[in-house]
């Protein structure tokens, strides 16, 4: 199917991409604004306000080889009467045994929920992330559908949709409401965009 609001550019980018690494480093450059559209997401549409602090971490875990797919701050405010509470959480695909270990190795000396998917997996219920006024309102966690993903990565080429099909789904959330300071370091470490201890 044409995706006739992506430019050229864009389009031509996402369609030969035919790797998760491809689609990480696409990812990253639309996470930087290089690109000003991403597959299956909003036409000439950037990364949400909340995401723009996030941007250096989930563009390096991207080239690392853990292709971010959704992801948000922990946040507690109350905006026009209701309050809302996120704990941080990021999701993705990736297919690297010992990336996937590392992340494990850190999740658990950090206190912060894993979640890993298998490829072809059962669906699951997920892990509340974002309450409003005390009602979940989203979850992360939840394995993807063929459909899903389908819909996730509309305009890329049939061997990338073959690499996320195979690939795990893997979560990362922080346990505790509003906290924005454990997840994100812990990924910058995980794919070493910074020097632990420095």
């Amino acid at each position: 199917m044409p995706l006739p609001w992506m430019s050229r550019r864009d389009r031509r980018a996402w369609r030969t991409a035919s790797t998760l690494a491809d689609l990480g480093e696409l990812t990253a450059r639309w996470l930087e604004g290089d690109l000003k559209s991403q597959a299956g997401y909003q036409p000439r549409y950037g990364p949400d306000e909340e995401t723009a602090e996030l941007i250096p971490t989930l563009a390096a875990a991207c080239r690392a080889g853990f292709l971010t797919d959704n992801s948000q701050p922990g946040e507690d405010e109350t905006a026009a009467g209701v309050r809302w509470q996120q704990r941080a959480a990021v999701d993705g695909y990736l297919t690297d045994l010992d990336l996937l270990s590392r992340i494990r190795a850190a999740a658990k000396a950090e206190g912060v929920l894993l979640v890993v998917n298998q490829p072809g997996g059962r669906a699951r219920q997920g892990i509340p992330a974002t309450k409003a006024d005390g009602e979940t309102y989203t979850w992360f966690g939840r394995a993807p559908t063929r459909a899903d993903r389908r819909i996730s990565w509309d305009g890329v080429s049939r061997a990338a949709h073959r690499e996320i099909a195979a690939a795990r789904h893997v979560t990362l959330i922080d346990p505790e409401w509003g906290r924005n300071d454990r997840l994100w370091p812990l990924l910058d470490q995980i794919t070493n965009r910074v020097q632990i201890g420095v």
